[in-house]
């Protein structure tokens, strides 16, 4: 089940609109809508602790493999990053349409794709023009 499922569920369990739960976490509620139907995730981490509170759930069951990996990758590369590896991850998944893995082994697949991609980062930064450089990238 997708982020925007489950916070949907959440949120009607804990009996609240859209509107209501976009008030509570001071976000729009065209922001709860795009997580919810447009298939977009919070850029911080710490909202979907703030979401997990709210709707008393456990952060764990809003953030699963794919989303603590695209915030891993927000948090170190940044939000073109996590936009490579939110592609990245919709790309991968096709190859699994109609496929014959177990649950096991696809869950095997993405974790090396995911750990290929965060290495080819890490090799691609002593390539970058220093201007272009975080100070935290420098270090």
């Amino acid at each position: 089940m997708k982020f925007g499922e489950k916070l949907a569920n959440a949120r009607k369990a804990a009996r609240l609109t859209q509107e209501e739960l976009a008030k509570a976490l001071g976000l729009s509620k065209r922001t709860i809508i795009n997580y919810e139907v447009d298939g977009k995730y919070p850029r911080n981490r710490e909202i979907y602790y703030r979401l997990a509170d709210i709707l008393n759930v456990e952060p764990n069951y809003l953030l699963t493999e794919d989303e603590e990996f695209l915030m891993a990758v927000n948090d170190q590369y940044g939000l073109r990053g996590a936009k490579g590896a939110e592609q990245l991850l919709k790309q991968t998944a096709t190859l699994f349409a109609g496929g014959e893995l177990s649950e096991d082994d696809k869950l095997a697949f993405i974790t090396e794709i995911q750990q290929l991609y965060l290495d080819s980062k890490d090799r691609a930064k002593k390539f970058t023009p220093k201007k272009y450089r975080n100070n935290s990238e420098e270090k």
